[in-house]
């Protein structure tokens, strides 16, 4: 839909009852009033039974983990209410195929710095006859994947750099011990262990290098989006219409 809907701002929502539909014309005014891309609708429980056991707690532990990697972050990365304008929607690729595109919404605004907003809306129960198709476990953890496969694709420097000085800080530890037999006789005894540090070493050089080169690859990738983001127009700076009628 993303592809093949032209318009100039849109407008996602779960179709469960869960969401507000009414904060909708809110969600527009405050997109267009302060020029912003995107605008999440973080959800507050009207109801003791709107979050499942346990996806309250993932949904924090996962939006931590988003604001502790990336810098900065929502209060609600997993929420599916969202109004955007088409530069967002159209500069956009899309990769995941399930409940992780949340997740990957929200990066890509943090990527290219662009500016967002949330604004809480109430979040009420799922009807008795509608069954909710999200697993916990199996899409939590999908959701994690997509977070670490993002943060190696957007902050390579970081994650290869933790990698590789933790295989440095490895190799140093096993060689103090060769460093002091060395210093007190002049000999290096344990070959193996000498052989394995010097591996580990090299190890860590090649990942602290592919770091380096995966982050220049990153800015191409990242040059290529904001291209793609310029191309396309803004969305109207005259206030939206309360009057417009509506169909279903």
């Amino acid at each position: 839909m993303f592809s093949d809907v032209e318009a100039d701002i849109y407008i996602m929502s779960d179709g469960d009852e869960t969401y507000d539909a009414s904060v909708a014309p809110q969600l527009i005014e405050k997109l267009i009033d302060e020029n912003l891309d995107m605008v999440v609708g973080s959800r507050v429980e009207s109801e003791s039974k709107a979050y499942r056991a346990g996806h309250k707690f993932g949904n924090k532990m996962l939006t931590g983990l988003v604001k502790y990697l990336f810098g900065y972050g929502f209060e609600d990365i997993l929420s599916g209410y969202r109004v955007m304008s088409r530069r967002f929607v159209k500069s956009f690729p899309i990769l995941s195929g399930g409940f992780e595109i949340e997740t990957e919404m929200s990066i890509h605004a943090l990527q290219l710095q662009l500016p967002v907003a949330e604004v809480p809306t109430k979040y009420g129960a799922r009807p008795e006859e509608s069954p909710s198709k999200l697993r916990t476990y199996r899409d939590g953890f999908r959701i994690l994947f997509t977070i670490l496969s993002l943060m190696g694709t957007e902050r390579p420097r970081l994650l290869f750099g933790a990698i590789g000085f933790l295989l440095f800080f490895v190799a140093f530890i096993l060689a103090i011990p060769l460093g002091v037999t060395y210093i007190q006789t002049g000999l290096v005894p344990r070959f193996p262990t000498a052989i394995f540090c010097v591996g580990l070493v090299l190890l860590a050089a090649q990942i602290f290098a592919l770091g380096w080169l995966l982050h220049s690859v990153r800015r191409g990738r990242v040059e290529t989006k904001r291209l793609a983001y310029l191309a396309q127009k803004g969305h109207p700076r005259k206030k939206w219409n309360k009057t417009t009628e509506h169909t279903d």
